[in-house]
């Protein structure tokens, strides 16, 4: 994590009232590669405390593996048995049996070694190449699109849950204010987020949410749906807010309404440094992309990437440089 600093507003009313070095739950995960599967299964609910136990006198009769003797049982499955290993090498998913609940869209909550998922993983190394250095300043990246219905929120989520499965301290940032979906994909409050940030009614420690099935990602949702959202945007606090995620966060994602929804996107874009344009196949027209990135060039914004992703949204093509003279 980066050097913690004080800030002193109505973000960060005390000198420090975010404790991130001991996240919610990080406890019981601090030795999660020397706890037993059996130990694993049961907090992740897939299996109850009494059944481990019935499972443990099994393996010790049969002098057996604690995971085949609970396949035997017909308690668990091969996939709950890979869950518990990745969970001991520190890759962190959500099976299904679990009990827990987010939106399907979160394929890699859900689906980690599926095709759709190596492609996610494809565009963060591209990302992690071309843009995030820490040594130079680069923590965060808007995710940004023409239109609404192109992938945004979609990509936004994936690729927070990825790059924190890989270790990183990741912010996701939900700022669109005026269809905001990511407390509905993680099934989050959304009493307090970003709009409360901005108008001054909530600080950040009680606006920021923890995922209980990443240790590593921490999530801002956009908040009440506000009848200003541009002059909230030109605020100070929105500067102030980046510039302790930067300095908190080794990535931090930003989630933005469309472009077609006004100049959100542009304002949020601009404070965050770069940019990464979203268009969907057989949605988003030539003339909108195109229209997109000479925005983003006329406002100084970098532009990482390009991603297009392929209806229902599980299939996301490889990202690509952009060129606007040829988008």
């Amino acid at each position: 994590m980066k050097d913690e600093e004080e800030f002193h507003s109505s973000l960060f009313p005390t000198d420090y009232d975010i404790d991130l070095n001991e996240p919610s739950g990080a406890a019981s995960r601090r030795n999660s590669t020397k706890r037993s599967i059996g130990d694993i299964l049961v907090d992740a609910g897939v299996i109850s405390e009494e059944d481990a136990q019935r499972v443990t006198l099994l393996q010790r009769e049969q002098k057996i593996r604690f995971g085949e003797a609970a396949i035997q049982m017909g308690l668990i499955s091969e996939g709950d048995i890979r869950y518990a290993l990745s969970y001991q090498y520190q890759y962190n998913y959500l099976p299904r049996a679990s009990g827990l609940h987010t939106n399907d869209e979160l394929v890699a909550a859900y689906k980690p070694f599926s095709h759709e998922v190596d492609q996610l993983r494809a565009i963060r190394s591209q990302l992690k190449l071309r843009w995030f250095d820490d040594a130079k300043g680069r923590e965060m990246l808007a995710v940004t699109g023409a239109g609404r219905a192109e992938g945004r929120s979609y990509l936004s989520a994936n690729l927070a849950i990825v790059f924190a499965q890989m270790g990183e301290r990741t912010l996701l940032i939900d700022t669109n204010m005026r269809a905001p979906r990511q407390h509905v994909l993680f099934q989050l409050q959304n009493q307090l987020g970003f709009s409360s940030l901005l108008a001054g009614r909530s600080d950040v420690a009680s606006a920021l949410q923890t995922v209980p099935f990443l240790t590593n990602l921490h999530v801002i949702p956009a908040g009440p749906i506000p009848p200003n959202p541009l002059e909230l945007l030109n605020r100070a606090n929105l500067s102030e807010l980046f510039d302790w995620a930067r300095k908190t966060y080794d990535i931090v994602l930003i989630d933005t309404s469309s472009l077609a929804d006004g100049a959100d996107a542009l304002i949020v874009a601009a404070q965050a440094g770069a940019a990464l344009a979203v268009a969907r196949a057989n949605e988003t027209s030539i003339k909108a992309f195109t229209g997109l990135i000479a925005d983003l060039k006329r406002s100084n914004i970098n532009v990482v990437g390009s991603v297009m992703n392929n209806p229902p949204l599980i299939d996301v093509v490889p990202m690509t440089p952009v060129d606007p003279q040829h988008a």
